[in-house]
């Protein structure tokens, strides 16, 4: 007997073939459908893990303002990747100065608190700072006094003949008092800083004075012309301010400002002095009386750096020393000549300085002057400053520890400091990090520049003197406020001088650093190896403990690295490191390349010679606090970004590199080492791989060009 065979059935076995072929279609449609379903349902699950685990929007009160600042600037017309600049500040003419409105911002804040209501003791330095900007802004006051008290003070020079008497005062004695009472100076600079080369001792310079009226070397001659019959204007107004008699001004003027100009043809340009090595000498009083005879140095610093002993031997750091002879003779001319001009010229360069602390005519006659030499020389219009704004400027120059213990009790608590010095410590480590990879470095460079870093100092917001309010008791006793605020400004000024001569005979003072508290200025000490960090840089828009790390490592991290790398530039230097020159050099002019690739606004003035080491700093400031934010990305969770800005973190970090960089170009500046603002956002940017890879940068854009500089 046969076993039976079996075997499974399956659905359609009992169907027809007409039923069997329909079945097999709903069969596939079901399958279809089910894995449509699948694939809806995961996007759907992606996109709610996407967006429930990526960076949660900052919403608090100062991410908001962030928020509304950046909506506030721009041009989202522009492709990131067509020109980032545009993007982010907005087109030519319509820019805001990002470190200009912070400044100004910092300002206002001084202004409240001057403005507050306070009871101080009775001739305490906090009551002098208060009642000192209370008469500056009493302009009423000032209108009342008129000419007076500066009449009083020509009186006090020797007079002059215009109006009034001269007494026919000795050249030098007028040009001592010029200096040391009144911080003029007519023929050349005097100052106390510290010795351009190691060991960095305080010492006197001598340098070309600072001209007022703005002659520039390569003016067109019809302009210059132009300029000068301004200008001449201007003398004579001034002479006609203090009642003088007109034939007697208009001819004074015109001698006054012939000195000026053949002052101005004695000046030799940066560029010659270096290419000469002429950018300083070192003499002594007795070798510089020698070489510049028709001024008495010796007795003219002696009175100006009291108390300072000083004398024949003294050694002097004197810049451009061709000018100085070819002064001294222009003067001794002149004594022989018409002694009565050299006095005129002296006076009315000091009534120009005081200017501010004059009544209203004389202010506005300076303004005319400013709008008109603006417009011939094709200067964007700069509108007057405001009368507290130059009210706070001067409280702030007189009664600095005052103010400073002011603004960094209101505007930098302990969390913002702790978050910033935070901030240094991590773009200090990424340096030391990135130095021991360098491919251009020498091993004996490397541990030599590791060093200085690491022996590096920090000073991050309020300096050491800002917490010693025994400081502003002290300084102030020998300023003496009124009758009239002329009066008052000059005690001022002649105190300040003898504060800043005292602070440089003191070891290590931290005065000589010249860093306000409320300043926006990072400051590098050579001499003390001290990086500082004043407390007015450390504020929104670019920096707070409660942003998003992006924002804080984009803009004040960038500049931290920046400042940080100015330790290496001498080691940049052709001749510095030898066993790194050639791979150095082939960096450098990479970097050269890469810059003259880029978009150069119209009429523009570059000299590659003096930006080359800020296109180094510049491009390794931003490469090292990207590194630095990297780092803090993989230790730490829990960044943030700005609501509705469809910003990754990482282009937030770009932008607020960029934000930060904002202003109008100086088009006309040949002496700024920088390039122009588009270029210091679009060079660096674009040399950055990962800015294109964030933004999506086609190959071969503005933003993503075909070859990238390795440098730091």
């Amino acid at each position: 007997m046969q076993p039976s065979s079996r075997r499974e059935r399956s659905p359609e076995d009992g169907l027809s073939p007409k039923w069997s072929c329909r079945w097999a279609l709903v069969r596939r449609a079901l399958l279809t459908l089910l894995l449509l379903g699948l694939l809806l349902g995961s996007s759907v699950l992606w996109f709610y893990i996407f967006t429930s685990c990526g960076p949660p929007p900052c919403e608090t009160p100062v991410c908001m303002d962030l928020l509304e600042y950046y909506a506030a600037s721009g041009n989202s017309s522009v492709a990131p990747c067509a020109n980032f600049f545009n993007f982010v500040c907005g087109e030519p003419g319509n820019i805001t100065n990002s470190f200009l409105a912070l400044e100004d911002e910092n300002k206002r804040l001084l202004r409240r608190l001057l403005e507050a209501p306070k009871s101080w003791h009775l001739g305490s330095g906090n009551e002098k700072a208060f009642q000192f900007y209370n008469s500056c802004m009493d302009t009423d006051a000032i209108e009342v006094a008129g000419t007076g008290p500066l009449k009083q003070v020509i009186e006090e020079l020797g007079g002059w003949n215009i109006s009034g008497k001269w007494t026919y005062s000795d050249f030098n004695q007028t040009l001592a008092l010029l200096m040391s009472r009144y911080d003029y100076f007519p023929f050349f600079r005097a100052y106390l800083r510290t010795h351009p080369s190691p060991p960095h001792a305080p010492v006197i310079q001598i340098d070309r004075p600072e001209f007022d009226v703005p002659l520039k070397q390569e003016q067109e001659q019809k302009i210059y012309a132009q300029v000068i019959r301004e200008y001449l204007s201007y003398l004579q107004q001034l002479g006609t301010l203090l009642e003088g008699d007109p034939q007697k001004v208009q001819q004074q003027a015109f001698l006054s400002i012939s000195i000026t100009s053949r002052l101005f043809e004695y000046l030799r340009l940066l560029e010659q002095r270096q290419s000469q090595d002429k950018l300083f000498h070192v003499l002594t009083i007795d070798e510089l009386q020698e070489m510049a005879p028709a001024i008495d140095w010796l007795f003219c610093l002696q009175e100006t750096f009291k108390p300072m002993s000083l004398s024949h031997s003294q050694a002097l750091v004197v810049h451009d020393l061709d000018y100085l002879r070819n002064m001294s003779q222009l003067v001794q001319e002149e004594m022989l000549k018409h002694r009565d001009v050299l006095q005129s010229h002296m006076i009315l360069g000091l009534v120009e300085t005081l200017t501010p602390a004059l009544d209203s005519k004389f202010r506005e006659a300076r303004r005319e002057l400013s709008q008109k030499l603006q417009k011939l020389t094709e200067q964007p219009l700069i509108p007057a400053h405001p009368r507290w704004k130059k009210c706070v400027e001067d409280t702030g120059s007189f009664f600095k520890p005052t103010l400073a213990a002011l603004y960094v009790k209101e505007a930098f608590g302990p969390g913002t400091q702790h978050a910033a010095m935070k901030l240094f410590t991590e773009i200090k480590a990424a340096l030391i990090a990135r130095l021991r990879k360098l491919p251009w470095i020498s091993e004996k460079s490397r541990k030599e520049a590791e060093g200085r870093v690491t022996q590096l100092q920090v000073k991050l917001g309020p300096l050491d003197w800002v917490l010693k309010p025994k400081l502003a008791r002290e300084e102030y006793q020998d300023i003496q406020l009124g009758p009239s605020f002329l009066q008052s400004f000059l005690s001022c000024v002649q105190s300040l001088r003898a504060r800043n001569v005292q602070s440089f005979l003191q070891p290590l003072s931290h005065y000589r650093w010249q860093v306000s508290p409320w300043g926006v200025k990072p400051y590098y000490s050579i001499p003390d190896h001290v990086v500082v960090f004043p407390a007015g840089l450390l504020q929104p828009p670019f920096f707070h403990p409660g942003y998003p790390r992006a924002v804080n490592f984009g803009a004040v991290g960038s500049i931290m690295a920046r400042e940080v790398l100015h330790i290496f530039y001498q080691l940049l230097l052709p001749g510095r490191c030898p066993a790194c020159d050639h791979a150095l050099q082939q960096v450098l002019l990479c970097l050269e390349h890469h810059y003259a690739a880029l978009l150069l606004p119209s009429r523009a003035i570059l000299n590659g010679s003096q930006t080359s080491l800020e296109n180094a700093a510049d491009v390794g400031g931003l490469a090292l606090a990207l590194q630095a934010y990297n780092e803090r990305l993989l230790q730490y969770r829990g960044e943030t970004t700005l609501p509705n800005q469809h910003l990754h973190p990482h282009q937030l970090f770009f932008r607020s590199y960029a934000q930060m960089m904002c202003k109008e170009p100086n088009l006309q500046d040949s002496q700024d080492i920088h390039r122009p603002p588009s270029l210091r956002v679009n060079g660096p940017l674009s040399s950055i791989p990962a800015f294109a890879r964030y933004f999506g940068c086609p190959h071969g854009t503005l933003m993503n060009p075909s070859r990238h500089c390795q440098f730091w």
